[in-house]
């Protein structure tokens, strides 16, 4: 069985970065294509990034592309999500989730498994 387990969120300042991890245990990434989705009270969870099993197609949301940036890194089986130039728009629950597809998909149903998320927080 698929477990991923999210690190990295926390309290960070208006323009300041944070790098989210997930870690899978149970599958190899490589195997996966990845996803981090976000999610605040009362709306639905939106893709924020996606990269297919072989790390070479990412995709991006429109909200934060030139900000975020998604990589996987097959050694340490993980994946993660650098963001930089963080705004207050950006502070949410942030949750890793993962599906063998031959695509990048974009919608939370299409993904199997998830993990328990990391909270964001932007704020001066």
């Amino acid at each position: 069985q698929v477990q991923l387990v999210e690190s990295g969120g926390g309290l960070v300042q208006p323009g300041g970065s944070l790098r989210l991890s997930c870690t899978i245990s149970g599958g190899t990434v490589s195997s996966y294509v990845m996803g981090w989705f976000r999610q605040t009270p009362g709306k639905k969870r939106e893709i924020v990034a996606g990269i297919n099993a072989s790390g070479r197609v990412t995709y991006t949301a429109d909200a934060v592309k030139g900000r975020f940036g998604i990589s996987k890194d097959n050694a340490r089986n993980t994946v993660s999500l650098q963001m930089n130039s963080l705004k207050p728009e950006d502070t949410a629950v942030y949750y890793c989730a993962g599906v063998r597809s031959q695509i990048v998909p974009r919608l939370q149903d299409e993904y199997d498994f998830w993990g328990q998320g990391t909270q964001v927080t932007v704020s001066s």
